[in-house]
């Protein structure tokens, strides 16, 4: 063991003369009862390869006993609005101020949270129109719930504050209207066996299914498509038109009774009342979002939309990006008096709210984020830019003597936007706190004033302290998988270089800050589209690159269960641009995005990856199993026959505490093996089902090392750098990254790949230097198949790493959505002149020139 890890107050550099956390035994999932002192009132950052448990000390461990500490002083009615975490597994903590958690996450799942909301810039905005706005003659005063779209009193009763109405139309539901309706020209009808039945009543009905759509008269059309009739009809299963009517004729017995369902109902009810993501996302296919009538999207009532400051109502000021919002409020910190002699109490308001929101606004702008709105919603943000938002909040609060513990604050940063960041987290450490930041971007790391490395790998393979100390001190830890990449030793793999197999030619891209901009993206090779943040990078690629491919390929642009921003996307037909060449080098879309890979602990790496079926086969295949009469089924924990009756196959029970954490005990039946005893009793190998799930893919690996399917399923994973995930790891405890690495994974498993085109938004997210290299490979593999690679990336290694290069900006906003250089790495980074990007990944390519030079 290095000495380090026994004594981390001996490391090279001089203590920091405020004190320490002191922390001993922590044993919080993969920790090996770790003992590590930590300085407070520094810049802390922790490190290792992803999984290594650098999470499970900051946020399991330090993080949930300090917010268990604070809880304990509140009443026990208050304690019960937070997300209490669990006590964590440590035998004692010193030393420890109070903390505050600023973790990765998405945004909230809801459209009424946005910017303005999570900032409480809102707020403010609200009180100015209020207090200082200026009304129409004889209209009353109104308080600011009025401004709010929110809330009743401000809601518009039309769209109920929502800005947009959701519908269908004929070409949404019907888009081929070649087809005829026997054909399925109603796409948005069900399929199977109630689409057959839909079909069977209109046959019933009278009206020609094998007709096609656009022949049909448009009344027809339209009672199909629009009608709330809902008749009972006799249903002749199996018989055509003629059929039919002779069997009425006769009043023959019919198959049964029949209700019909206009296609939007069916479509407008399953979306508001299915339990089924499945069924919804298929629904909300066929839905167009458009501008409410009445409020022309401004989700406001007239009373509110007629009250204007500096000429504006509170809606129009909403679409500011805020780094105008800024310059338009400036002049009124300093005259607010201006034109309001006769409402001196006016000028008052106006002058303090200015100062505050110019101040708010500031700490946003030093972070990056002057390109977003207050209006924006936070579904569309990504957890790298609501994390800043959170960061500058607490940046404004002034707390003092403060533990703020961060979660990869730089994940969706562009590197130029990494030093706005550390000046905001210098002013932080400055006002008198502590920073316990879990990092990998290694200029974040560089800038810390201490380093907890923690590792050496991920899973059982980590869970130690390599170090604890000034930054200098890491290069003698050689069991450091940090320290080669910090301090430049380690060359980069070698690539061979590849040249474009075709173009996928983009015209008239219009959608956010893109303006009618042409690209050209190349086919056959790995791409990198870079750019600040802002710039348009997603708006281009994760959006209209996905919706327009999509649409070509007839598919879903996202497979998971949706979101309301779902709705918000482009419908069919008006996606603002379009690709006039190159889809036919192309069969299919694939996008590996960081959504969940399920929202229940029901769903799990193996289920989603598939590889947990041929595991139950193989245990249906046993003696013991067959003796029994046993199939696969048997084996799922989601199925009666197989799983524990007590804990419905969850493996816990939960114990509701009121005021305390709800406790989540293993189940006092199968203790947490979700199975019943008989299922259990069946052994493969000398393991149960439930030995095996709780395998990590490592160990499974050399489990299942003579059966080649599921080792190779698990060889991908390992690959992927997910070694340490168990195999019966609940999707709700994967990170954005890992979740994305599982479904990359996956993809990975398919022995026929060419011709498809992926698509990655910043899949370096959560990943070690030494990941971010496993990952290229892998990248690598998908283009050796056939496959084109469209990645949108900061990470300086994988753009270096990539074949082409298409950088946007320059800026962020309106300063952005323009092709700013275009080429092979070496090409654009020798375009500094026109490109931001272009200095940093000159560096990073002369670091691997330096790194594959003989050391002397």
């Amino acid at each position: 063991m290095d000495e380090a890890v026994k004594k981390p107050e001996q490391q090279v550099g001089e203590r920091p003369r405020h004190g320490y956390v002191r922390v001993r035994g922590a044993r919080e999932h993969n920790l090996k009862n770790v003992d590590v002192d930590i300085p407070r009132d520094a810049m802390v950052v922790l490190t290792g390869v992803s999984g290594s448990g650098k999470s499970s000390l900051a946020f399991g461990t330090l993080y949930a006993e300090a917010q268990r500490r604070y809880l304990e002083s509140v009443s026990p009615y208050a304690r019960r609005l937070f997300h209490q975490m669990g006590v964590p597994e440590v035998d004692e903590i010193d030393g420890l101020p109070p903390a505050v958690a600023l973790q990765q996450q998405r945004g909230s799942p809801t459209t009424r949270s946005s910017v303005g909301s999570v900032t409480t810039l809102s707020n403010l905005l609200r009180m100015l129109y209020s207090r200082a706005g200026d009304y129409p003659r004889s209209q009353e005063l109104l308080y600011a719930e009025a401004f709010s779209p929110n809330s009743a009193e401000g809601a518009c009763p039309r769209c109920h504050g929502l800005g947009r109405i959701y519908d269908v139309t004929e070409h949404s539901m019907v888009p081929d209207d070649r087809l005829t309706i026997r054909e399925r020209a109603i796409a948005a009808w069900p399929t199977a066996w109630h689409g057959q039945n839909l079909r069977d009543i209109l046959t019933t009905l009278g009206y020609d299914i094998d007709k096609p759509w656009r022949q049909l008269p448009k009344k027809a059309r339209n009672w199909i498509l629009f009608t709330d009739e809902q008749p009972t009809v006799p249903v002749y299963a199996g018989y055509d038109a003629k059929e039919v009517h002779r069997a009425l004729k006769r009043k023959e017995e019919p198959s049964y009774q029949g209700t019909f369902t206009g296609a939007r109902r069916y479509v407008m009810e399953t979306f508001a009342n299915t339990a089924s993501a499945m069924m919804k996302k298929r629904v909300a296919r066929f839905m167009l979002s458009t501008e409410c009538p009445a409020c022309h999207g401004k989700r406001l009532k007239p009373e509110a939309l007629s009250v204007k400051f500096a000429g504006m109502d509170i809606a129009d000021i909403a679409r500011v990006p805020l780094q105008r919002l800024t310059e338009l409020m400036r002049p009124y910190c300093e005259n607010a008096s201006a034109g309001r002699e006769a409402h001196p109490e006016k000028a008052v308001v106006v002058l303090r709210i200015a100062q505050d929101l110019v101040g708010r606004l500031g700490v946003l702008l030093d972070l990056g984020l002057g390109y977003l709105t207050l209006e924006r919603s936070t579904p569309t943000l990504s957890p790298g830019e609501l994390q800043r938002l959170r960061l500058a909040t607490q940046v404004r609060s002034n707390l003092f003597g403060v533990v703020y513990v961060l979660d990869e604050p730089s994940a969706g940063l562009h590197p130029a936007d990494t030093e706005a960041l550390l000046r905001a987290l210098d002013r932080l450490k400055a006002a008198g706190n502590s920073l316990f930041v879990v990092e990998h971007e290694l200029d974040v790391i560089r800038h810390a004033d201490w380093i907890v490395d923690v590792g050496p790998d991920a899973g059982t393979h980590g869970g130690e302290i390599l170090y604890s100390g000034p930054l200098d001190g890491l290069r003698k830890i050689e069991r450091s998988r940090t320290r080669e990449y910090l301090f430049g030793s380690r060359a980069p793999p070698k690539r061979r270089e590849r040249s474009p197999q075709g173009w996928l030619r983009l015209r008239g891209v219009t959608r956010n800050n893109l303006r009618n901009l042409d690209v050209d993206l190349p086919l056959g090779v790995l791409a990198s589209v870079t750019g600040v943040s802002g710039s348009g990078k997603s708006s281009l690629v994760s959006q209209f690159l996905v919706d327009a491919l999509a649409q070509h390929f007839g598919q879903a642009s996202s497979p998971e269960e949706p979101d309301e921003e779902d709705l918000e996307r482009a419908p069919v037909g008006t996606i603002g641009g379009e690709i006039t060449e190159g889809l036919e080098r192309l069969k299919r879309l694939v996008v590996v995005d960081q959504k969940p890979i399920g929202r229940t602990p029901r769903s799990n790496l193996a289920t989603y990856t598939g590889l947990f079926d041929n595991v139950r086969k193989l245990f249906a295949a046993t003696k013991e199993a067959r003796r029994h009469r046993y199939d696969a089924g048997r084996f799922s924990f989601n199925l009666p026959k197989g799983r524990c009756p007590t804990c419905q196959g969850e493996g816990f029970v939960c114990v509701e505490l009121l005021f305390l954490p709800s406790v989540y005990a293993p189940c006092p039946d199968c203790h947490g093996a979700r199975y019943n005893g008989e299922t259990l009793s069946v052994k493969l190998n000398g393991k149960s089902i439930a030995d095996v799930l709780a395998m990590t893919v490592e160990a499974a690996h050399a489990f299942f090392a003579d059966e080649p399917v599921i080792a190779r399923s698990l060889n991908v994973l390992r690959q992927v750098g997910l070694e340490y995930i168990r195999l019966g790891q609940p999707a709700t405890e994967l990170s954005g990254g890992e979740a994305q690495r599982v479904k990359l994974a996956t993809e990975l498993q398919r022995t026929q790949r060419s011709q498809t085109i992926y698509v990655l938004d910043e899949p370096t997210t959560g990943l070690h230097p030494s990941d971010v290299e496993k990952l290229i490979v892998q990248l690598d593999g998908l283009v050796a198949s056939g496959s084109s690679v469209i990645v949108v990336e900061h990470d300086m290694a994988v753009v270096a790493a990539s074949d082409w290069v298409i950088d946007i900006g320059p800026s962020a906003g309106e300063d952005g959505g323009r092709i700013v250089a275009a080429g092979t790495p070496v090409e654009v980074a020798s375009q500094s002149l026109n490109s931001r990007t272009a200095h940093y990944l000159e560096r990073v390519l002369a670091q691997d020139r330096g790194a594959r030079l003989p050391q002397p």
